[in-house]
C-alpha cells in the first residue's frame, strides 16, 4: 500500500526549522506531514496518504477515548556523516506493532504498509532529520479505534498514523547515571494482562509509581512482578540488564509481563558479539541488592529507544539506598552504549543487517 503526499502542508520556514534543530529538546515539536490510514471492518485498509500534520478529528463517542483501545511503537531514523538517512530494524517495530495489535483486539498494520508509511514520512519530511551528536527523528507510528460506538466491542474503525519529532541528546551533558525507585506498592502488569503489548494503559498505570519516583528524588521507577512482589521486571519505560564480574550480563527473562524491547534484543546480541555470555531469566529483587552489595555484580543498566544505554547509579526504597559501583557508568556498559550508537549513526560495520536506508 502506497503513503502518496496529499495536500499542501503549512512548511516550517527554513529559518526556524533550523531553529528547532539547534535545540530540539524531546516531544516538543513536529515535523510537517504525517502518514495516516484508515482500517474499517470489511474493507481492510484504505486511504493511506501522507498528509499535512495537524489535528484529529474524533467523535466524542470513539471508542479510544472510553475504553483504550490503542496501540503504538516508538523508533529513530539517524542521518549519517554522508547526509544519507537511516532507519534502526523497523522490521522488527514492524512486528511489535501487529503483536500489540492483536492483544488490544486491533486490526494488524501489513509489515509492508508499515514500512511504506514510515519511508514515505521520512522522504517528505527529511529536511526535519538532524545531524550531529546523538541527535536523531523520533518516529511514533500509533493505532487508534475511531469508531463512535459505546458497546464493548472491538472497534469495526480503526486509524494508522506515523508522526515525527526531531529529538536532540537525551544526555546533554555527557551520560549521567540514573537513580531508581523500587515500587513496592505498585505493579505494572499481571500475567494474562497487556504487559507484553505496548499500549498506553500500560504506561499510564505507571505514571503514579513515577511520580512517586521523583518525590524520592529518583529519575526512573523500577516494577516488581505482581505475583510475588519479588522479581524485577523493568523500569516505567525501559529494560534492565545486570553485569556481574565473571563478565556474564543478565536480563529479566520475558514472562508475558515485560515489553520485549527492539533495544534489549539488540544488546543481547551486541554483547555476545563482544564475548559476553548473555543469559535471560528472573532475577529478584534480594539478588540484585546481594549482588551488588558483595560486588558480584558490577553494573546494571537500562536501555530503550529515547536514552539507548542508560546507566544505573543508585537504587533506592524505603529500606535505604544502595550505590552501584562508585555511581558513574561502568566500562562494560559505556562500550555496549558506544557499539550500538556507532552502528546506528554508520561509524561501525552493520553485521546484523540492522540498518535501513530510507533517503
Amino acid at each position: 500500500m502506497s503513503f502518496p503526499v496529499q495536500g499542501s502542508a503549512a512548511v516550517v520556514s527554513p529559518e526556524r526549522r533550523a531553529e528547532i534543530l539547534a535545540a530540539p529538546g524531546f516531544g516538543k515539536h513536529f515535523t510537517d506531514h504525517m502518514a495516516i490510514a484508515t482500517w474499517t471492518k470489511g474493507a481492510g485498509w484504505h486511504d493511506a496518504a501522507v498528509v499535512p500534520y495537524g489535528p484529529l478529528q474524533l467523535d466524542p463517542a470513539a471508542a479510544v477515548l472510553h475504553y483504550a483501545q490503542e496501540v503504538f511503537e516508538g523508533m529513530k531514523v539517524y542521518r549519517h556523516a554522508d547526509g544519507s538517512v537511516w532507519s534502526f530494524r523497523p522490521e522488527a517495530n514492524a512486528a511489535r506493532l501487529a503483536r500489540s495489535a492483536r492483544r488490544l483486539a486491533l486490526p494488524e498494520v501489513p509489515e509492508q504498509m508499515f514500512l511504506e508509511a514510515v519511508t514515505s514520512l521520512v522522504r517528505a519530511d527529511e529536511a526535519w532529520v538532524p545531524s550531529g551528536g546523538e541527535s536523531s527523528l523520533y518516529l511514533r507510528p500509533f493505532m487508534v479505534a475511531t469508531e463512535a460506538f459505546l458497546g464493548v466491542r472491538s472497534a469495526h474503525e480503526v486509524k494508522f498514523l506515523v508522526i515525527a519529532s526531531p529529538a536532540g541528546s537525551y544526555f546533554t551533558g555527557g551520560v549521567k547515571p540514573v537513580s531508581i525507585w523500587l515500587s513496592q506498592d505498585y505493579t505494572r502488569a499481571a500475567f494474562g494482562g497487556t504487559g507484553s503489548a505496548k499500549c498506553g494503559g500500560n504506561y499510564a498505570a505507571s505514571l503514579a509509581a513515577q511520580d512517586e519516583a521523583h518525590e524520592h528524588g529518583c529519575d526512573q521507577v523500577c516494577f516488581l512482578d505482581a505475583t510475588e512482589r519479588r522479581y524485577v521486571e523493568e523500569l516505567g519505560g525501559m529494560n534492565l540488564f545486570f553485569v556481574h564480574d565473571d563478565g556474564t550480563i543478565v536480563t529479566p527473562e520475558l514472562t508475558g509481563t515485560i515489553l520485549e524491547g527492539i533495544t534489549r534484543a539488540s544488546i543481547l546480541e551486541l554483547a555476545e558479539d563482544l564475548g559476553h555470555e548473555v543469559s535471560e531469566r528472573r532475577v529478584s529483587i534480594d539478588e540484585w541488592r546481594e549482588g551488588v552489595a558483595s560486588g558480584r555484580i558490577t553494573e546494571v543498566f537500562a536501555c530503550g529507544t529515547a536514552a539507548v544505554v542508560t546507566p544505573v547509579g543508585k537504587l533506592v526504597s524505603r529500606d535505604g539506598e544502595l550505590v552501584h559501583g562508585t555511581g558513574g557508568p561502568g566500562e562494560v556498559t559505556a562500550t555496549i552504549r558506544r557499539q550500538l550508537l556507532d552502528v546506528q549513526y554508520g561509524r561501525a560495520q552493520d553485521p546484523h543487517g540492522w540498518m535501513t536506508r530510507l533517503v
